[in-house]
C-alpha cells in the first residue's frame, strides 16, 4: 500500500486533469451513443476507476472512446428498432449485450490472447479507425445544424402509410402469439385497431423517420432537408465550439481545448438566455444498478448481438492496448496485457450494470495523465473520482449544456480519430496486385474495403472481411515468395557434388530430379508437370529430398498424383534424403509404403547408386 501512493502529489494532478478533459468527451460520447448523457458519464466514472485498479497499465486513463462509441451507437439502434421505437424496453438488451463484451474481454485476458492482438493487420485497424471519423463527422453534422429528423413533421408525415402498416402486422403477430387470430373473422382485429390513437400512429412514424435517418448513409440521404432547415444558432454554437477548441491549443496547452468550449459556448448560450436545444438531464444522486437487465432478461433478445458483443470486446482490447503501448513509450515502462484486458472487461462489465456506455483505454486522456505526473494505478481511480464528484455535485448544471456543443466537440473528435498516417501513404504503398488492367496496392485495397464497409454498411462484418482478406492476400505474398526460393520445376539442373560419378551409361534411364524448399501450395502448379517433362528414355526417378524441409496437405497430394502418373508409364520413383515431416506425412497416406516401397527409400545418394548400379540395365 505504501507503493500505491508513494507518487500521491503527481498522481493526484495527473488524475485531476484527465478527469476534467475526460467530461466533455463523455458527455458527447454518451449523446452521440444513444443512451444519453449519463450513459457516457456512468461509463467514464466505473471504467476508468475499475480498469486502473484491476489492470496492467499503471498510467492508462480508461473510458468511452470514438471506436466504442461508434460501435455501441449501431447496437443501440438495432435493438430500440428491435424493440418499436422504445428505449425503455431496449434497454435490458443493450445492457446486457454490454456486459456480455465486457465478460468476453475478461476472458480473452483470462486464457492469455493479449499478447496475439498486436498481429491483427495494420490495413484493418486503419480503414477501420478512418471509418469511425467518417460516421462521427457524417452523423454529427445534423445535430450541429439543429436538424433532429424526428421533429421535421414534413419529414415523418412520409411514413404514416408505413407506421400504419408497422401496427397493423404487429396487432395481427400479438393475435397469432395469443392464438386468437381467425381468418374468417377479424372482429377482434378491428376493435385492437380501433384503439390505435393517431398520437402512437406518429410515434411509430417518428420511430420509422429516425431509423431512416440512422448511421452515415441516412445522414447523407437526409442533409438536404438539413440544409434547408438549418437552425442559425445551433449552427454558431458547433462552430464555435469547433473554433475554440482548434484555435485555443496556440494559446496554451496547459488548460484542456475541449474543456475551455465547453466552459465558454455553453457560459455564452445560457447567459445570453438563448433559446438553444439542451442535451438531456443528468439526474442527481448516486448512480443505482439497471436490475432490470437481470429481471427481464431474454436470451433470444441478444442472440443476435452475440457476435457483435465479441466485436466490441475486440475493439476494446485493440485500442485499450495500442494505448498501453503509447503510455509504455512515454514512461520506459512494460505493460502486462492480459491483466489489462481482465481490468478493461472488469470495468466494462460494472459499467453496464449502471447503465454506462462501454469504453477503453484513451490515448489523449493517459498522455494528459502522464504529461501532468500520473506514473500509478492511482492517476486512473482519481480520474474515476472527479468524474463522479463532478457527477454528483454539478449535475444540474451539466443538464443546461447545449446539445449543438457536444456535436461541436464530437466533429473535432471525428477529424483527429482518423487514421491520417494510413491515409498518406496511400500513393507510395507497392502496387502488388492487379485487378484487369489496373494495378494496385493489396494492403490499400482492404484498408479502402474496410472503410467504405464500414461506413455504409456494417462495421462489425467489415472488420471481419478485412481480416479475411489480409490473411488470404498474406498467405499469397508468402507462398509467392516462398515459391520463389524453392525450385520443384521440372528443369534440367547441375548435378550435385556426390553425382558427379554417376555412370554415364545409364543417364538415359535415369532422371534426377533435386527438390530444394518446401513442396507447398504456393510451388505445387510447377511441381505437377515434372511428369509430363521426364524423358520418354527414363525408367526410374530419383528424387533427391535432402532440402524439402516441409511438405503440406496441397504438396502431398501433388506428390502422390505425380507419382500414379509416372508408374502408369511404368517408372519407378525411388526418394533419397527424405526428411522426417514429409516422410511423416507420406507414411500417413501410404505413399510409403505402398506407391515407394522401403527398400526404394534411401539416406544417402551413395546407397541409391549402389541400388541403381545393380538393378538398373543400360537399355541402349
Amino acid at each position: 500500500m505504501k507503493g500505491f501512493f508513494k507518487n500521491l502529489k503527481g498522481d493526484t494532478f495527473g488524475g485531476l486533469t484527465a478527469g476534467i478533459v475526460a467530461l466533455p468527451l463523455a458527455l458527447a460520447f454518451g449523446v452521440s451513443s444513444g443512451l444519453g448523457p449519463t450513459a457516457g458519464l456512468y461509463g467514464a466514472v466505473f471504467i476508468s476507476f475499475f480498469a486502473a485498479l484491476f489492470g496492467g497499465t499503471n498510467t492508462q486513463i480508461s473510458g468511452p472512446t470514438a471506436p466504442m462509441t461508434a460501435v455501441s451507437m449501431i447496437v443501440i439502434a438495432e435493438i430500440i428498432a428491435a424493440n418499436d421505437g422504445s428505449l425503455e424496453n431496449a434497454l435490458p438488451a443493450i445492457l446486457m449485450v454490454f456486459l456480455l463484451s465486457g465478460i468476453m474481454q475478461i476472458g480473452l485476458g483470462a486464457i492469455g490472447l493479449g499478447g496475439y492482438i498486436k498481429y491483427i493487420p495494420y490495413p484493418v485497424v486503419s480503414g477501420f479507425m478512418t471509418a469511425i471519423g467518417v460516421i462521427i463527422l457524417l452523423t454529427q453534422i445534423l445535430p450541429s445544424f439543429g436538424y433532429y429528423p424526428k421533429e421535421d413533421l414534413e419529414y415523418v408525415e412520409k411514413y404514416k402509410p408505413l407506421a400504419e402498416e408497422v401496427i397493423l402486422e404487429n396487432i395481427l403477430k400479438e393475435e397469432a402469439d395469443e392464438g386468437i387470430l381467425v381468418l374468417e373473422d377479424f372482429k377482434e382485429t378491428i376493435s385492437r385497431a380501433e384503439k390505435i390513437t393517431g398520437d402512437d400512429i406518429l410515434k411509430e412514424s417518428q420511430t420509422l423517420a429516425g431509423k431512416e435517418a440512422s448511421g452515415a448513409w441516412g445522414a447523407i440521404k437526409i442533409f438536404p432537408r438539413a440544409f434547408k432547415n438549418i437552425n442559425w444558432l445551433e449552427l454558431l454554437l458547433a462552430l464555435g465550439t469547433i473554433i475554440i477548441i482548434y484555435g485555443f491549443k496556440y494559446i496554451t496547452k496547459v488548460i484542456p481545448s475541449t474543456l475551455v468550449a465547453l466552459v465558454v459556448m455553453s457560459g455564452i448560450a445560457y447567459g445570453f438566455g438563448f433559446d438553444y436545444r439542451p442535451i438531456e438531464e443528468i439526474p442527481s444522486g448516486l448512480p443505482i444498478p439497471r436490475l432490470e437487465m437481470f429481471t427481464g432478461f431474454s436470451l433470444g433478445s441478444i442472440t443476435p448481438y452475440i457476435f457483435t458483443a465479441l466485436t466490441l470486446a475486440l475493439l476494446g482490447a485493440i485500442d485499450s492496448l495500442l494505448t498501453s503501448v503509447v503510455a509504455d513509450n512515454m514512461t520506459k515502462t512494460k505493460h502486462k496485457p492480459n491483466k489489462e484486458l481482465v481490468g478493461q472487461g472488469i470495468g466494462n462489465s460494472i459499467a453496464a450494470v449502471f447503465g454506462g456506455i462501454p469504453g477503453a483505454g484513451a490515448t489523449i486522456r493517459t498522455v494528459v495523465n502522464i504529461n501532468s505526473g500520473g506514473k500509478t494505478k492511482l492517476s486512473g481511480m482519481i480520474a474515476g473520482a472527479v468524474l463522479f464528484i463532478i457527477m454528483l455535485g454539478f449535475a444540474p448544471v451539466a443538464s443546461k449544456i447545449p446539445a449543438a456543443v457536444l456535436a461541436g466537440i464530437l466533429i473535432t473528435v471525428g477529424i483527429g480519430v482518423m487514421d491520417y498516417k494510413g491515409l498518406r501513404a496511400i500513393p507510395s504503398m507497392p502496387k502488388d496486385i492487379k485487378l484487369g488492367p489496373v494495378k494496385l496496392s493489396s494492403e490499400v485495397l482492404i484498408m479502402l474495403i474496410v472503410l467504405v464497409l464500414s461506413t455504409f454498411w456494417n462495421l462489425v462484418y467489415a472488420v471481419g472481411i478485412g481480416l479475411i482478406l489480409a490473411s488470404l492476400m498474406f498467405m499469397k505474398k508468402i507462398g509467392d515468395l516462398t515459391a520463389e526460393r524453392s525450385d520443384v520445376k521440372a528443369l534440367k539442373e547441375e548435378a550435385w557434388k556426390d553425382e558427379k560419378e554417376f555412370p554415364t551409361n545409364l543417364k538415359e534411364e535415369v532422371f534426377i530430379k533435386h527438390l530444394k524448399g518446401p513442396l507447398f501450395f504456393g510451388s505445387t502448379s510447377d511441381f505437377q508437370q515434372l511428369a509430363a517433362q521426364i524423358p520418354d528414355t527414363s525408367s526410374v526417378v530419383v528424387m533427391r529430398l535432402d532440402r524439402m524441409q516441409y511438405m503440406d496437405q496441397s504438396g502431398l497430394y501433388a506428390m502422390e498424383e505425380m507419382i500414379l502418373n509416372l508408374q502408369l508409364k511404368g517408372v519407378k520413383i525411388l526418394f533419397v534424403g527424405l526428411l522426417r515431416q514429409p516422410r511423416y506425412l507420406m507414411e500417413r497416406i501410404d505413399i510409403i509404403p505402398d506407391l515407394v516401397p522401403e527398400n526404394c527409400v534411401f539416406d544417402d545418394f551413395d546407397k541409391c547408386l549402389k541400388y541403381i548400379t545393380n538393378t538398373v540395365e543400360d537399355a541402349v
